[in-house]
């Protein structure tokens, strides 16, 4: 009971410390990177249930482009997204492929984030149809790796993205959290 109560005040006072300091940690905010678009037009490998969290299925990325004031190049025909989806039409999405930019230099991005909506509307987004993307969820997280030295800033930072299927296409902003 001691040891509880020392726990409680401990708490008391960390918070009531950080209430009182004058300091707060920034509020972060989005800063536009770039303008993704992943092309899609290999077929699907479908591998079914793997395992409890649902049927595996790989996705090839066969190219695209990305288009940003600080970042501009391709997308080379050599990843996939090595997707889950569960019995509820969640998809897990894992994306890994490698970006060139305009200059030559070679960087490695992997996504993760969630795809989901209602039935109806993932079940037109499977058939390859336009749907509106403020009618389902899909975000994104960005992971850049890269030995280039003009883009080593990119080693170090946070990104997100704001994505939606078109065809045979993902396309999505990208941004910075800054």
């Amino acid at each position: 009971m001691k040891k509880i109560l020392g726990l409680c005040f401990g708490l008391s006072l960390f918070s009531q410390s950080y209430a009182e300091t004058q300091y707060h940690p920034p509020v972060p905010h989005l800063e536009p990177l770039a303008q993704f678009s992943v092309d899609l037009n290999a077929p699907v490998w479908e591998l079914g249930t793997t395992s409890d969290s649902g049927k595996r299925r790989i996705i090839p990325i066969t190219g695209g482009t990305f288009q940003g004031k600080q970042l501009k190049g391709r997308i080379l025909n050599n990843g996939a997204d090595w997707q889950i989806v569960d019995n509820q039409g969640l998809a897990i999405i894992d994306t890994r492929y490698l970006l060139e930019t305009d200059d030559g230099a070679l960087i490695y991005l992997q996504t993760k984030g969630y795809r989901h909506g209602s039935k109806e509307v993932l079940q037109q987004l499977a058939q390859g149809k336009d749907v509106d993307p403020n009618k389902y969820y899909f975000k994104i997280t960005m992971q850049f790796e890269t030995s280039s030295p003009k883009y080593a800033w990119l080693n170090q930072t946070v990104a997100v993205g704001s994505a939606m299927r078109l065809g045979k296409a993902v396309i999505y902003d990208a941004y910075t959290l800054q």
